[in-house]
């Protein structure tokens, strides 16, 4: 406000006020220096050159490797950045940690700067590397050299948003990408196209050109542009005429400054291995790591299932180091994660498969470890360029072989690769095998990742090209089930089959076809002429039989175990008739060939295909049988009708004979509203019946108890059952009544006055039981306490004879 202020302070006073200020032109300026750069690329000599200032490179550029504390270039850096600025193709070939990053990166940058590219020309560079990894190094270094340029750079690689990068895929510059990626924005993505690439990149070269990439690279490459610059870069380059004739490289400058070096490989890197049997593997792993807790180790097998394994099973262990592992199937920013966690710390063991062995720079590691064979010597050479990187990196390689294959130290020699065998002082080895079977008995995932582990190296070993090292017959798995813990060895599907396919062709069909059938054809042609030629004939006959037996017979014989009938006829006589049944004296000419058919026959049987659950179905389905289906039948054979299939609505009828391709649910709902009706109907009759059924089986069982008469015997025989009466002794005085009263009549009469009156007797009152509050005072319980009138009847009952209670209770029942 107090400028603006100012300012019309001056414009009323009349004098004349310079808003905004005259600047220099940039075009101009860049003009010029991409004028000076270009005629000055002629002129490189990489001899001459010993600091990056020595190349006619851009301010910008320059700045960016300063504050990268990039200074100095590297021998393929000094030879291959000159001619990559002159526009020529480039074949660079180097040892690993050498540099070829920045070799390729700043003539990206410098190519794009000349030509004034913005982000509306789109992708001028296109940089490939075969793993996701690689990529995000190669973006990383980027950003780091080249942030003073206006351009823009993006990754894209997989497990990364796809609709993310679909939105801005027409404003990226320069692309570092993996060739599948690559190839889906190509084939989905409108907003994409390459049609203005002035350079194209392949980082490590060879393996996005071999088997693996093959079909990919060949569809991303037909989307390139022909007119472009090409740059291909790797420890092992390519030399193949294929391969260069993919790209439309015609005449390319092949870059190699070590090729005439005494070693492949880095010469501060110490190589050596070790021969051990399958079994001591993964002790000796164990051994090294505990003793080696300050060192930053790498550790690399052939399976990813055995990296995930090792991993799972060492952090279990506990040796006291950090452990890590990096392999294909984790997602992408957990691999993202690992990878950088494992280039910050100094302590710490990375477990990883092949796809840590090309390009990472990975700072500072100390040991390099192949647990498992590498399939070539190019996997190698990667593998152990993971350490000794730089001009003063140093660091150890270790190789572990079988017996077997150690037949690849002959092909490392003779490329150059100096490695030496050491021997395992057997006394420092501990192995944990206890703890490990301990650990798998325990946890269930545990176990069924180490038979995962087995299953998949065993595979691995099966499909390496080369026979002469890597065989399947030759492992011990039992012994290698066993070092992982494992009791019992999984079964191994393949190897099964392998094995059968090899013992089915010990016998040769065709050949053996083709044999037996010129003989046969000779023994028919001779067949009418046998009984003119006479004698002779037949002999001649006879040595084709015994051909054929030779070429067919005998190993059909061989192969299903088969003895021959032994020849008993130990005196040499024909003459005997008792001989006969012991001698074979002729055999059909037919038989061996029958038995040769019936032969194949049956082992045409095993080869053929199981079927597979498609093409059962559809045989079910041409035979019209109702899968899935449950049939009743009554007592007489009769089918019983589900009722819960049966539909009783008008409505669920129609619907079922229509013949729609979709379903109505309106309609459907509706259905079913109707027949919930009917089954309520259903569900309340069987309710009933169950009732009908309980009140039959209680009414039966009553008539059971009924047939009992009042006094509960089952036969009149037996008499009733007094035992209910009371006892008259308990009630009244024995020795009273029978003083005073002699006769039956008396005796009724005292009871009858007894009644009448009401009044209690002495014994009666000496009876009484004593009141609630004096028996728990006396510490009496009441429970224990007889009833007066039970002891009365007790009394009674066990005075009189059994002719006295039955006249008593005839008498009592006179009265009533």
């Amino acid at each position: 406000m107090k400028r603006d202020g100012t300012l019309q302070k001056k414009q009323r006073q009349g004098k004349k006020v310079q808003i905004f200020k005259s600047r220099k032109k940039k075009s101009t300026e860049e003009d010029a220096a991409i004028q000076y750069l270009r005629a000055q690329y002629d002129k490189i000599v990489p001899d001459e050159v010993k600091s990056f200032k020595d190349f006619p490179l851009s301010q910008k550029t320059l700045k960016g490797l300063k504050e990268s504390n990039y200074t100095t270039p590297t021998e393929i850096q000094r030879q291959a950045i000159g001619y990559a600025l002159q526009g020529k193709d480039i074949l660079g070939a180097a040892k690993t940690g050498s540099g070829k990053t920045l070799a390729f990166l700043i003539p990206v940058l410098e190519k794009l700067f000349c030509t004034k590219w913005t982000r509306f020309d789109g992708v001028g560079a296109l940089v490939i590397s075969p793993t996701r990894e690689l990529a995000y190094q190669i973006y990383e270094t980027l950003r780091k050299v080249g942030y003073l340029h206006d351009f823009s750079a993006g990754l894209i690689i997989g497990g990364q948003n796809l609709k993310f990068e679909k939105k801005r895929m027409d404003q990226i510059n320069i692309l570092i990408c993996t060739p599948g990626r690559l190839l889906q924005h190509m084939d989905e993505n409108p907003l994409f196209h390459c049609n203005n690439l002035q350079i194209l990149v392949l980082d490590e070269a060879d393996r996005c050109l071999d088997m693996g990439f093959e079909a990919t690279m060949n569809a991303v490459i037909e989307n390139l542009p022909p007119e472009r610059q090409t740059l291909l870069f790797s420890a092992t380059q390519t030399k193949s005429v294929k391969d260069l004739a993919r790209l439309s490289l015609s005449f390319p400058t092949y870059v190699a400054p070590h090729e005439q070096a005494e070693t492949v490989t880095p010469e501060s890197l110490q190589q050596s291995y070790i021969v051990c049997e399958i079994d001591e593997k993964l002790g000796i792993l164990w051994s090294f790591i505990r003793n080696h807790l300050k060192q930053k180790v790498l550790v690399f097998m052939a399976t990813c299932k055995q990296v995930k394994y090792t991993y799972e099973l060492f952090c279990k262990l506990r040796p006291g180091v950090s452990l890590l592992a990096l392999y294909g199937t984790l997602h992408q920013e957990r691999r993202e994660k690992i990878y950088n966690e494992f280039c910050r710390k100094s302590n710490v063991v990375l477990f990883a498969t092949d796809l840590a062995s090309r390009g990472l720079d990975f700072p500072r590691v100390n040991w390099v470890i192949q647990v498992d064979c590498p399939e070539d010597v190019d996997t190698y050479i990667h593998r152990a360029g993971r350490t000794a990187r730089g001009v003063l990196g140093k660091g150890e390689g270790l190789l572990m072989l079988l017996p077997h294959e150690e037949k690849i130290i002959e092909d490392l020699k003779r490329r150059k690769i100096p490695i030496n065998k050491i021997l395992v002082d057997p006394s420092k080895i501990v192995t944990p095998q206890r703890k490990i079977e301990g650990l798998l008995s325990d946890n269930i995932e545990l176990k069924q990742s180490a038979q995962r582990a087995f299953v998949s190296y065993v595979k691995s070993v099966s499909l390496m090209k080369n026979k002469d090292i890597f065989s399947c017959q030759m492992l011990d798995t039992d012994a290698y089930a066993k070092s992982l813990g494992l009791i019992i060895p999984p079964r191994i599907k393949f190897m099964y089959k392998h094995q059968n396919k090899i013992q089915n062709n010990i016998i040769k069909p065709q050949e053996d076809k083709v044999e037996t059938n010129v003989v046969i054809d000779k023994l028919n042609a001779k067949a009418d002429d046998v009984e003119s030629c006479g004698q002779n004939a037949a002999e001649e006959d006879d040595k084709e039989l015994k051909e054929v037996r030779c070429i067919s017979a005998e190993k059909v014989i061989k192969k299903s175990k088969r003895k021959e009938i032994p020849n008993l006829n130990f005196h040499n006589s024909d003459y005997s008739d008792e001989d006969d049944f012991l001698k074979v004296k002729k055999t059909d000419n037919n038989l061996v060939v029958d038995e040769y058919m019936e032969e194949k026959q049956i082992i045409s049987k095993k080869n053929t295909k199981p079927l597979t659950k498609a093409a059962v179905a559809k045989k079910i389905l041409k035979k019209k049988i109702k899968v899935n289906t449950k049939v009743k039948f009554t007592e007489d054979g009769e089918t019983i009708e589900d009722e819960k299939k049966d539909v009783k609505s008008q409505a669920a009828k129609l619907f079922m004979n229509e013949d729609v391709g979709g379903v109505d649910i309106e309609k459907a709902k509706e259905v079913l509203r109707e027949e919930d009706k009917f089954d309520k109907i259903r569900f309340r009759e069987k309710v009933k019946e169950k009732h009908r059924e309980q009140k039959r089986k209680l009414k039966n069982k009553r008539k059971e108890e009924g047939e009992k008469d009042e006094f509960g015997s089952q036969s009149e025989s037996d008499g009733p059952d007094l035992s209910w009466l009371p006892d008259p002794d308990n009630v009244y005085n024995k020795k009273a009544i029978s003083n005073e009263y002699k006769s039956d009549s008396d005796i009724d009469q005292v009871i009858s006055d007894n009644d009448e009156t009401g009044d209690e007797s002495e014994d009666q009152k000496y009876h009484r039981p004593p009141k609630r509050k004096l028996l728990e005072n006396k510490g009496i319980p009441q429970d224990s306490v007889i009833p007066r009138k039970v002891k009365k009847i007790q009394d009674l009952s066990g005075s009189l004879s059994v002719l006295e209670a039955e006249a008593f209770a005839m008498q009592l029942l006179r009265a009533k």
